[in-house]
């Protein structure tokens, strides 16, 4: 105990004590710096008063996308780690840590529930999770939901955020490109309609697959979607991109999207 505790009455020091403070109590928007109280931003759909659309994962996405309750599909298990891989550490460390932090199994969710008054089949990819990469698992949940809406006779809504193909999978990653190609032309047989909201980011193998195949693509405002990252192009094609290039808005004025959608709207006009 310090001499100023000493002098300080007990009463006193309970009033002043040190309180603990969550760490994610105000949340720094990327755009204007802004400290946004974290109350506020959930209030919000996780939008910032610049207007950056955050990023979320599947929780939240169920949250907002359906009118009330759902129930998520159980996404069928994958070898772990085939490969065996190792970078800097191994693969499975990666999953294990992944795991822990988003508190599922991989980077794909499936829900079923209603939006609009219509059963709808939701699948959200969590950009979280590894970055939200393509692999097995990952192409297995893409493939159950595709099954579910089949089975169901839902339409089929994808939420898409990845860096693109998992790379510690190799060739089984990049495998899952023409495996939900697949499955979505089960889904077009079966007289469904696909679904597919672009959000931040959308790039690598998933903008070269399932991403870009829908029957109408929507896309958050300010979400990154293309192939190879606008740094890389810049460096190939030794040229300056125009402004917003790959940017939601940019593709929608060239034709490349059919719509740029709020967060709070998107459930309006997906039920439509």
């Amino acid at each position: 105990m310090s001499w100023l505790e000493k002098l300080t009455p007990p009463g006193v020091q309970k009033i002043f004590s040190k309180r603990d403070t969550p760490e994610n109590l105000w949340v720094k928007c990327p755009v204007s710096g802004e400290m946004v109280f974290h109350k506020d931003l959930e209030a919000g759909y996780y939008v910032t008063p610049a207007g950056h659309h955050m990023r979320i994962g599947p929780d939240l996405r169920f949250k907002f996308t359906f009118d009330g309750d759902w129930r998520e599909i159980e996404i069928p298990g994958v070898p772990r780690d085939p490969l065996k891989f190792k970078d800097d550490k191994p693969y499975t460390s990666r999953l294990t840590a992944a795991r822990k932090k988003t508190g599922r199994d991989d980077a794909m969710a499936i829900g079923v529930g209603a939006i609009g008054g219509v059963e709808t089949t939701v699948l959200v990819q969590d950009f979280a999770f590894m970055g939200g990469s393509l692999g097995m698992a990952a192409g297995e949940g893409f493939i159950k939901a595709a099954h579910t809406a089949i089975e169901h006779r839902t339409p089929l809504v994808v939420f898409t955020a990845a860096g693109g193909a998992r790379m510690q999978e190799g060739c089984l990653s990049l495998m899952q490109m023409p495996r939900t190609t697949l499955a979505i032309e089960e889904v077009r047989e079966a007289g469904l309609p696909y679904i597919v909201v672009l959000t931040d980011p959308t790039t690598g193998g998933v903008t070269a697959s399932y991403a870009m195949l829908g029957d109408v693509h929507i896309a958050e405002p300010g979400a990154l979607i293309g192939f190879a990252g606008p740094r890389v192009i810049e460096q190939t094609i030794r040229e300056k991109l125009p402004p917003g290039f790959q940017r939601a808005e940019y593709l929608l004025d060239k034709g490349m999207v059919d719509k740029v959608v709020h967060r709070s709207d998107l459930r309006g006009v997906l039920s439509r």
